[in-house]
């Protein structure tokens, strides 16, 4: 049985993607069977794909689809996959429903920033409407600062459900997503450390 993550945020910036390429490839480089499901028509997941394929590493596979398209692509992705990573467009309206239903956990990234914090609101308030469980993760955080521990903090205070695991702002992120791979396969890092954390808190609860 195929475990569905959507991530979703309405704010443009939040790290979305980055979030979506590096938890697959942990994943992957794990051993489980990873596909992708692209749902934001600017296609940036897309784009890492396919440079990911054409420097020869074919370990995930990867579909797009429209808002009303992700039921029939999750059912076609679950018959050969583990984990399906739903990679969804910055808005928040009644497009983003599809893909949230098929969550079995919806990732909410934020980054050091109190705007980023208030854009949750939309994607709590639809994932509450069709039951689906969230999960927070700060991104992009720059450890040490009054502002990261402020919106620490705020978020904290608007949801309980928050990942303890945080990424913090590092170049490695920016440099492997241009080259089609992940911070894990870049060598010993704080930023494969961080991926690490959070994708076995992840899998801690979807446990059932």
């Amino acid at each position: 049985m195929a475990h569905v993550l959507t991530i979703a945020q309405q704010k443009g910036g939040s790290g979305k993607t980055t979030l979506v390429a590096n938890l697959a490839v942990h994943f992957a480089l794990q051993g489980h069977r990873v596909a992708l499901l692209d749902t934001d028509p600017q296609g940036s997941l897309g784009r890492w794909f396919m440079m990911r394929r054409e420097g020869g590493t074919l370990d995930m596979d990867f579909s797009t689809a429209s808002a009303w398209g992700v039921g029939y692509e999750v059912e076609k992705l679950r018959k050969s996959s583990d984990i399906i990573l739903i990679d969804t467009p910055p808005k928040i309206d009644g497009d983003l429903r599809p893909a949230l239903r098929e969550a079995a956990l919806i990732l909410v990234p934020v980054s050091s920033s109190h705007v980023d914090l208030w854009a949750t609101d939309g994607v709590l308030e639809l994932a509450s409407r069709v039951a689906r469980p969230t999960m927070i993760v700060l991104n992009r955080i720059k450890a040490g600062t009054r502002l990261a521990e402020e919106v620490a903090v705020a978020a904290a205070a608007l949801t309980p459900d928050i990942a303890r695991a945080t990424l913090g702002q590092r170049i490695v992120f920016a440099e492997t997503l241009g080259r089609g791979r992940g911070a894990a396969e870049a060598g010993p890092s704080p930023a494969r450390t961080e991926v690490a954390a959070l994708a076995a808190e992840i899998l801690d609860r979807l446990q059932p």
